[in-house]
Parts: C-alpha cells; sequence; structure tokens
C-alpha cells in the first residue's frame, strides 16, 4: 500500500468514526479491525463484518476457529444491547 493509499485510508476511517459518534452508535468492544461501515436509514448503526471478527478472534485472543464461531455467534452476534446494536454482516465478493 502507498503512502496516499494509506492516507485515504485513515481519512476514511476518521470520517467513518466521526459518523458512528453523530450518529450516537454503539460499537463492538474488540472487533475495530472488523468495522466496515454504518448503515444507512432512520437508525443508522455500526456495521461490522463477520468473517473479520472471527479472524479476529483466532488473532488476537488464540482462539480455535471452532471456540471463536462459538463465542461470537453465542456473545456478540446474539447480543442485544437496545436500538443501537451494531449489524454483522457476511461479505459476499
Amino acid at each position: 500500500m502507498t503512502n496516499e493509499e494509506l492516507l485515504i485510508q485513515l481519512r476514511s476511517n476518521e470520517e467513518l468514526l466521526i459518523q458512528l459518534s453523530d450518529n450516537e452508535c454503539l460499537l463492538a468492544d474488540g472487533y475495530e479491525s472488523a468495522l466496515i461501515g454504518i448503515s444507512g436509514g432512520s437508525n443508522p448503526v455500526a456495521v461490522y463484518d463477520i468473517d473479520l471478527c472471527i479472524k479476529s478472534l483466532v488473532e488476537r485472543d488464540k482462539m480455535e476457529f471452532e471456540d471463536a464461531l462459538e463465542y461470537f455467534y453465542f456473545n456478540t452476534i446474539g447480543a442485544y444491547v437496545g436500538e443501537k446494536t451494531p449489524i454483522f454482516i457476511n461479505r459476499y465478493e
């Protein structure tokens, strides 16, 4: 990644964090690297990539893949903390 591409990415991340803050969106602790956007509509919420969340648990927390899946689906996706609860998506490319 060139310096220019890195600067563009940093600005984009900063803009996203401002939008999330302005809309009082809740963030999922520990999944910063999986934060990919903000939803549209009348109730914007933080949007996370499920695969990146699982990867984070495996790499950062040294979990086995199956343990990371179980933990994520029970403790993260299974948690509802109000109307600003983040959403988690599967990306298909």
